[in-house]
C-alpha cells in the first residue's frame, strides 16, 4: 500500500497529540495516511502495553488512518543505531510516502527527540541504493520521502510553518481522548503525571487556537522543517 504520509511517534499518543488535525484534515482532502509507534508505550505510569495497544487501534478508527503499525521498540532505551533505522527504512520503503511526519526535534520526553533524529536519518538511508532491505523474503525499493516534518510536543518549539486545522480540532480531542488511560480522568486512583492534568488536556485546544490566532483563523498545528519551505510565488503565502 502507497501512503501521501506516514506519520512516525515515539509512543502511541504522540501522533495525536502533534498532528491528529492536520492528520484528519489531509484524510478528508483524499491522501492516504499511516501511523507508525515505535514503542508500546510500556514505562508510562497510567495503564499498560496491552491496554495501549487497545487505545492506539481506536485512535485509528477515529482518524481514519489507513494502517498502523507498532514496531516494538524498547520504550525510554531504544537508540539511532543500524538495527532501528533499518526498521525504519523497511516502513518507508514498505508504504513510499511522499511525507514524514515524526517527532519534536526538542522535547521533555528524551524519546521524542530521539524519534526524531531517528526518524530523520532513516528518512535519508532510505534512499540509498546499497542498503538492502526485504519484507517476507521480497526486496524492498529505494525510496526517500520528499519531505520530513516534525511536529511540536511539550515545548513551545516555534514553528517554521503552521496548518490551518479549523474544523478538524474535534477529531483530534477524540482521538487523544481514546487514550482513556493516560489523561485526565477525576475519579482515576492512578499516580498523577504531568499529562494527567486538565490543564494538559486544555492544552491541546488551547495551543491550537494560539496558533491559529496568529495566522487568523480558528484552530492550526505547527511543524518544523530541516529545510527551506519553497512556495510557487508569493500569493500562495495567504
Amino acid at each position: 500500500m502507497k501512503l501521501d504520509i506516514l506519520a512516525f511517534g515515539a509512543h502511541p499518543d504522540d501522533v495525536e497529540l502533534g498532528c491528529g488535525a492536520t492528520i484528519a484534515k489531509e484524510i478528508s482532502l483524499g491522501k492516504k495516511v499511516g501511523i507508525v509507534d515505535l514503542t508500546r508505550g510500556e514505562l508510562g505510569t497510567r495503564g499498560s502495553a496491552d491496554l495501549r495497544d487497545i487505545e492506539a487501534a481506536n485512535s485509528a478508527k477515529i482518524l481514519g488512518v489507513s494502517v498502523r503499525e507498532n514496531l516494538r521498540f524498547s520504550d525510554g532505551f531504544f537508540t539511532n543505531d543500524k538495527k532501528h533505522q533499518l526498521a525504519i527504512i523497511k516502513m518507508i520503503r514498505k508504504y513510499q510516502p511522499e511525507i514524514v511526519l515524526c517527532n519534536a526535534v526538542d522535547d521533555r520526553h528524551i524519546d521524542h527527540p530521539k524519534g526524531s533524529s531517528l526518524v530523520s536519518d532513516a528518512c535519508f538511508l532510505s534512499g540509498l541504493l546499497k542498503i538492502e532491505t526485504e519484507v517476507g523474503g521480497e526486496l524492498l525499493e529505494k525510496w526517500r520521502p520528499k519531505l520530513v516534518y516534525h511536529y511540536i510536543q511539550w515545548k513551545n518549539i516555534t514553528p517554521d510553518f503552521v496548518i490551518d486545522v479549523t474544523g478538524f480540532m474535534d477529531i483530534k480531542k477524540k482521538s487523544v481522548l481514546s487514550y482513556t488511560s493516560q489523561f485526565y480522568d477525576p475519579t482515576s486512583n492512578e499516580p498523577e503525571t504531568p499529562i494527567t492534568s486538565k490543564n494538559f488536556t486544555d492544552s491541546v485546544d488551547y495551543r491550537a487556537k494560539d496558533l491559529g490566532r496568529l495566522i487568523g483563523v480558528e484552530s492550526a498545528e505547527g511543524f518544523t522543517t530541516e529545510r527551506y519551505v519553497a512556495v510557487e510565488n508569493l500569493s500562495k503565502l495567504i
